[in-house]
């Protein structure tokens, strides 16, 4: 049986619980710093040009969860028990990773239809018969992935079977020079929140928005299951999202407004 999509996933793509957030850019490299406890991480660090609020609340406990383990334990990435599994050093992780693309800011900013057109021209791409796919190799080959391992446990190589609807939305915004206006994450709430303290979080369903969705009517972002990007409004009651992991591939879909937490809004160019 195939494995279900994010929708199926009764729990967080990644752990829950509650952690301290600083964000801060440095030359073009995502950089920062979480509290777990008392305990200091490396995590993510993206000061968006609209605001430089501070994180309050995103997660602290258990590492990653597998796909294969997702329905079971409600969560995202997650180390598998049925085998052992070579565990490589934070050095060896960090090596040959590639540097992140120049941020467009001005006019050089891209424009919503821009980002829709890459995300739409993914449309089929889908997981390799290990549950791989591009996107889940690319983020574990950003400095940003250390961050959230940092931040949320397990290990770098763990999210190669990772739920990836987020990792899609970073994949985007890396290509096109936007990282610090998309935002790059692999948990989905912490990713919403991230637009929520920087001033970018609503319920207007723009085009080449980020959108969250909750599957039980929920308008709490604690309960945010997905994530896709607008690509416009159908109706009063429906929109149109280019999503990864949505039946183990990259699929436009239309969705009922009652399914969505909020929209984040990256700074495209008019």
């Amino acid at each position: 049986m195939p494995r279900e999509h994010c929708k199926k996933v009764p729990g967080r793509h990644r752990k829950p619980g509650p952690l301290s957030l600083t964000w801060r850019t440095t030359g073009g490299v995502i950089v920062g710093a979480a509290v777990l406890g008392t305990a200091a991480a490396t995590a993510q660090a993206s000061v968006l040009p609209f605001g430089s609020a501070p994180a309050t609340a995103a997660a602290a406990g258990a590492a990653p969860v597998k796909k294969a383990d997702a329905k079971k334990a409600g969560k995202g990435p997650a180390k598998s028990t049925s085998k052992a599994e070579p565990r490589t050093s934070p050095a060896q992780e960090t090596q040959d990773r590639p540097k992140a693309a120049p941020q467009k800011t001005g006019d050089a900013r891209p424009t919503a239809d821009e980002a829709i057109k890459l995300a739409k021209s993914q449309v089929g791409v889908e997981e390799d018969s290990g549950g791989e796919t591009k996107f889940q190799k690319w983020y574990m080959g950003t400095a940003r992935a250390g961050e959230t391992v940092a931040r949320d446990g397990g290990s770098i190589s763990e999210y190669g079977d990772a739920q990836w609807c987020d990792m899609f939305i970073s994949w985007i915004g890396e290509q096109i020079g936007f990282t610090d206006q998309i935002g790059s994450d692999a948990w989905t709430v912490a990713h919403a929140r991230w637009f929520q303290e920087h001033g970018r979080w609503g319920t207007d369903p723009r085009p080449g928005a980020i959108v969250f969705y909750a599957w039980d009517g929920s308008k709490d972002v604690e309960d945010i299951r997905h994530v896709g990007m607008v690509v416009k409004k159908v109706d009063d009651g429906t929109i149109e999202a280019v999503e990864g992991n949505t039946g183990n591939a990259v699929r436009i879909k239309e969705r009922p407004v009652d399914d969505i937490v909020g929209y984040g809004y990256p700074g495209y160019k008019p």
